[in-house]
């Protein structure tokens, strides 16, 4: 996940350590997972890799090293090529490069790009973000349509105010659940019918709290993550993000016609800015926010929408998750949001800029909103009630 904006509140961050002693970065101790080659063949069965695919691996040393050694050795099984494993930054143990990893270590800005024509696919490991070079030239080979990669980010964790946290034993646990027992084939042909019944008409979003948001999506792109990072699925890419499978899988991602969005949305608790914001309600009219009303924080969601720009008042995407195994859950006490809300039933919509969507929404910046009890209708069908995915 690529274009997100972290919203911390240090008050719930801390409620969070008291509330679970076990909350560390069990991905950099790599001791909360052990069954690293169950993954890494996870990871190759989603790859589809064909004899003499160049696969490279990006990440950030300290986190998930375990997985390398057993992801190379699975890649190479599979009758791939393996180009190594590089860092973000320093750490990574030399024996992990390799002649072409150090190539790219030392390219500069101009020569990186036409290094990149020699991979066929490409991991993001934890910790790897956009704001890394390599990152970024990579996503600017997909935009011209060539290559793909998996996001195996490993992160996405959130409290159901909006709060990201680092992942603990819990949450690598359920991720690791998600990643060996979706059932693929099933999330593949749910999310091709509510493709279809988007596609009918009007898709409406409403929640207890008073949302109730309208929209379109007419011929536009829907990105299915559905776990299928095949060479083949690429043929029908038409969005960068079409490019990048995220691995957990488990939602449909789409940037509706901005003029189609009208109504409201309504935040009980939110945070904007490391502030708590009770009682936001934002109305929209042609896919732009034209009021803001909160019962308390309005002056940090005035203060951000200022600093955003235009792109802050503009409706970005819809979010629907289908994965059952990824839904809204509670461990150790606490109810928690996993995997950037790919679970079922979780609906995301967001702001800002939508351009690696397909849509016509600039400016760089983007926030992201979690609706854990919505109802989604699509083309007159009712999907997800009240936070359940009913169909």
């Amino acid at each position: 996940m690529q274009e997100k904006e972290v919203l911390v509140t240090r008050n719930v961050i801390l409620c969070l350590v008291v509330l679970s002693c076990s909350i560390t970065a069990p991905l950099q101790g790599q001791d909360s997972i052990r069954d690293w080659a169950a993954i890494a063949r996870a990871l190759v069965a989603r790859m589809a890799l064909t004899p003499g695919e160049r696969v490279l691996l990006v990440g950030l040393p300290g986190k998930a090293d375990s997985l390398v050694p057993v992801l190379r050795a699975a890649i190479k099984g599979a009758g791939a090529t393996d180009l190594g494993a590089i860092g973000v930054k320093e750490g990574w143990p030399v024996e992990w490069g390799t002649a072409f990893t150090r190539e790219l270590s030392g390219a500069s800005a101009q020569t990186l790009a036409p290094l990149l024509d020699d991979v066929d696919l490409a991991v993001m490991l934890p910790g790897a973000t956009p704001a890394d070079p390599l990152y970024a030239a990579l996503q600017d080979r997909l935009r011209t349509g060539q290559g793909r990669t998996i996001h195996f980010h490993w992160a996405g964790a959130y409290t159901l105010e909006g709060v990201e946290f680092e992942p603990t034993p819990w949450v690598d646990a359920l991720y690791q659940d998600a990643l060996l027992n979706t059932n693929y084939p099933e999330l593949a042909t749910r999310q091709r019918a509510f493709e279809a019944d988007m596609r009918q008409g009007e898709v409406r979003v409403t929640t207890p709290a008073g949302t109730d948001l309208r929209l379109r999506i007419g011929d536009r792109a829907v990105t299915r993550q559905d776990g299928d990072a095949s060479t083949a699925r690429m043929e029908g890419a038409r969005t960068l993000i079409d490019r990048e499978i995220e691995l957990p899988a488990g939602a449909i991602r789409v940037a509706p016609i901005e003029t189609s969005v009208s109504g409201r949305l309504v935040l009980p608790v939110s945070n904007w800015g490391d502030q708590r914001v009770e009682g936001l309600v934002m109305q929209f009219e042609h896919g732009t926010v034209t009021s803001v009303q909160a019962t308390g924080g309005l002056e940090a969601v005035e203060r951000e929408l200022r600093i955003g720009g235009a792109a802050a008042r503009a409706f970005r995407e819809l979010v629907v998750g289908f994965n059952p195994i990824l839904r809204v859950t509670e461990s150790e006490g606490t109810r928690w949001i996993p995997y950037y809300g790919y679970g079922a039933g979780v609906v995301r919509v967001s702001f800002g800029d939508n351009t690696e969507l397909g849509g016509n929404v600039r400016g760089g910046y983007v926030r992201w909103n979690m609706l854990v009890d919505a109802t989604v209708t699509a083309g007159g069908t009712t999907w997800v009630e009240k936070g359940r995915l009913v169909r």
